[in-house]
C-alpha cells in the first residue's frame, strides 16, 4: 500500500543552521532515502519550495480566486514528502520516524486512496 510521509517544519529552521549543521542535515537525507530505495519502499520524493511562492485556488460562487502564499498560517509549513509503498500503516509509521525531519518537525502519515483509474489517460 502507498503511503505519503509529509514533512511539516519551520521553513526559517534551514537558514539558521550553521554550514556544518546544513551539510550533516543533507547527509542525513540522503542516508535516509538511500535506505528507502535499498529497502524498495521508495516510490517518489520531492522538496518543496518555500510558501511565498505558493499560490492556493479556491472557488467563490463557482469562480477561481487565487492568492499567493499557502492558506493557512502555521508554525510549520509542508516542506517535502516520500511516498512510499509499504505492507501497512506500521510499517509507514516506521520509516516516517525515521525521517530526519521527525527530530525536529512533524510527519504526516497518510495512505493514497488509489483512484481505480490511470490518471495519466484521464488527461
Amino acid at each position: 500500500m502507498q503511503y505519503l510521509l509529509m514533512i511539516y517544519a519551520e521553513e526559517s529552521g534551514w537558514n539558521q543552521m550553521t554550514d556544518s549543521e546544513r551539510q550533516q542535515g543533507v547527509a542525513a537525507y540522503q542516508a535516509y532515502t538511500e535506505s528507502l530505495k535499498k529497502a524498495g519502499a521508495l516510490v517518489g520524493a520531492n522538496r518543496l519550495q518555500h510558501t511565498n511562492v505558493a499560490t492556493t485556488v479556491r472557488l467563490v460562487d463557482g469562480k477561481p480566486q487565487v492568492l499567493d502564499g499557502p492558506y493557512s498560517d502555521s508554525k510549520e509549513q509542508l516542506g517535502g514528502y516520500y511516498l512510499i509503498d509499504v505492507p501497512n500503516l506500521d510499517a509507514a509509521i516506521t520509516w516516517a520516524s525515521r525521517c530526519p525531519a521527525a527530530a525536529y518537525g512533524v510527519m504526516e502519515v497518510r495512505p493514497v486512496w488509489t483512484a481505480p483509474y490511470d490518471a495519466r489517460s484521464a488527461a
